[in-house]
């Protein structure tokens, strides 16, 4: 049998734990290893407890989402952090997200939601809220310092269409909605996205998503 995703719940509500701890333990392929009330004692929780996924909420006492996220992606064979927000957390978000947080999801997100994004966080892929993406990265961006875009140096090592890929992965397009969009395989926007990855030296799809924005490719 394979073993459960292990999840660390970080949330200053005990009630939203809770909440969270009920609905994951149903699932037969999750299962709640640990809570922590601050970034603080998720950190130690992390050091002392295996586990695959946290979820971590960013405004928090002690030691802020941000930070413990920072602390926690550090470690050697870290964990996947998950980022719970709301929609007046944006500055937050973006920096949990430049802090090494594998993608964000809204609070009021059905369970069904939060479930599957504790499953496809654990299998490596990135989370980020379908209806929160594009108003959070816009609001964040126009606070960055972004070069024009196509003049950022870097972009000069890219295909054209490997732009035209991460374009559509700054707008929160999934593999299938870009192979539709730009007539190719599922299998052809891996390897596009693989090179893109190799390229950029990002650590994964979120990594790709801000650096999209930060050089001005993420709001044509």
């Amino acid at each position: 049998m394979t073993q459960p995703i292990r999840v660390l719940l970080v949330d200053d509500q005990a009630l939203v734990r809770s909440g969270f701890h009920m609905l994951i333990d149903a699932e037969d392929d999750l299962t709640v290893v640990g809570e922590a009330a601050d970034g603080l004692q998720a950190v130690e929780a992390v050091a002392r407890i295996p586990c695959d996924v946290v979820l971590m909420d960013v405004r928090m006492p002690v030691v802020d989402g941000v930070e413990a996220t920072r602390r926690i992606v550090a470690r050697p064979a870290a964990p996947k952090v998950l980022v719970l927000t709301t929609f007046d957390s944006d500055r937050f978000v973006y920096a949990a997200l430049r802090a090494g947080a594998s993608g964000f999801l809204l609070k009021d997100a059905r369970p069904s939601e939060l479930l599957s994004a504790i499953r496809n966080v654990a299998a490596g892929e990135a989370v980020m809220a379908p209806s929160a993406t594009r108003r959070l990265l816009d609001h964040v961006a126009a606070t960055l310092p972004t070069s024009p875009a196509g003049q950022d140096p870097r972009l000069e090592i890219l295909t054209d269409r490997e732009r035209e890929v991460l374009i559509e992965i700054a707008a929160g397009a999934t593999n299938s909605e870009i192979g539709h969009k730009l007539y190719m395989a599922e299998g052809t926007v891996k390897t596009h996205i693989g090179r893109l990855l190799a390229k950029l030296q990002c650590r994964d799809r979120v990594g790709l998503v801000l650096f999209a924005y930060e050089t001005g490719l993420g709001g044509r």
